[in-house]
């Protein structure tokens, strides 16, 4: 819809703009969630940094690892186009990519500064949903990440995209994603509120976000690699909701060892 937003003669992808608009709205929302856990201030600082760098390279090195048959496959042509290879290393993120990464910089740097690492995952957790509204209104912008077509009277027709095929009505799937989002966000808050045991929080927007991610893959069109039937988010997502799982009902058996 709006890929890009010109200042002073420079273009900016609306993508980058949304992101950042959510990275700065989510430092605050940390913060003042951090006041209800024993996390120090300049910890949070550190790892919410860890978390945006650690989510950045994820996200894009699964997006390189699926789109890698790809460019494996037409080689021949990107090797005559190198704007080919610009597009591939500078445009598209996987989303589950930045969720792992992230997790695995957090815990490293829990472990470092010996810092309950269940407890920093409950703080941290509704950050991920609440960036990502903004994340998915940036693909909507830039109209990456689409639906398939549709003649319903809820579809988006785009006319300036790099990415979505222009004048064909297409599901909103971006949008769609956004309000899971808004949605998984608001039940982690209520949720964390009824102070369930450590590490539920995050056990429960891992199952959340796995559903819904599975659900909306049906919907989209756009290349995101496969395995036989599923794409390759659906089938992180079997793994991620049995995570979740695991993680929401042996969690309480290792607070029982503990005490």
């Amino acid at each position: 819809m709006y890929p890009g937003i010109t200042l002073f003669h420079l273009t900016i992808p609306s993508y980058w703009v949304m992101a950042l608009i959510g990275a700065i709205l989510s430092f605050l929302f940390v913060h003042i969630r951090k006041r209800k856990f024993h996390i120090p201030g300049d910890d949070v600082t550190h790892i919410f940094l860890f978390c945006v760098v650690g989510g950045i390279i994820g996200a894009k090195l699964l997006h390189l690892l699926v789109a890698l048959p790809n460019m494996l496959a037409h080689l021949d042509v990107m090797n005559t186009q190198p704007d080919l290879w610009t597009d591939y290393f500078l445009n598209g993120f996987v989303f589950y990519g930045g969720v792992i990464v992230c997790f695995l910089f957090a815990l490293w740097y829990c472990k470092r500064y010996r810092i309950y690492f269940l407890e920093a995952c409950d703080l941290f957790t509704p950050i991920l949903p609440f960036f990502h509204i903004f994340g998915r209104i940036g693909c909507f912008c830039a109209g990456c990440c689409y639906g398939r077509e549709t003649h319903a009277w809820y579809g988006i027709t785009f006319t300036h995209s790099d990415f979505a095929p222009n004048g064909v009505s297409l599901i909103p799937t971006q949008l769609i994603s956004s309000a899971g989002d808004f949605l998984i966000c608001g039940v982690l808050l209520w949720y964390a509120s009824k102070k369930p045991e450590p590490g539920r929080v995050a056990a429960g927007y891992l199952v959340l976000y796995g559903v819904g991610r599975f659900l909306i893959e049906f919907l989209r069109n756009d290349y995101r690699g496969s395995l036989g039937i599923f794409s390759t988010s659906q089938i992180i997502s079997f793994g991620i909701v049995a995570l979740g799982i695991v993680m929401y009902f042996v969690i309480p058996k290792m607070m029982e060892k503990k005490e």
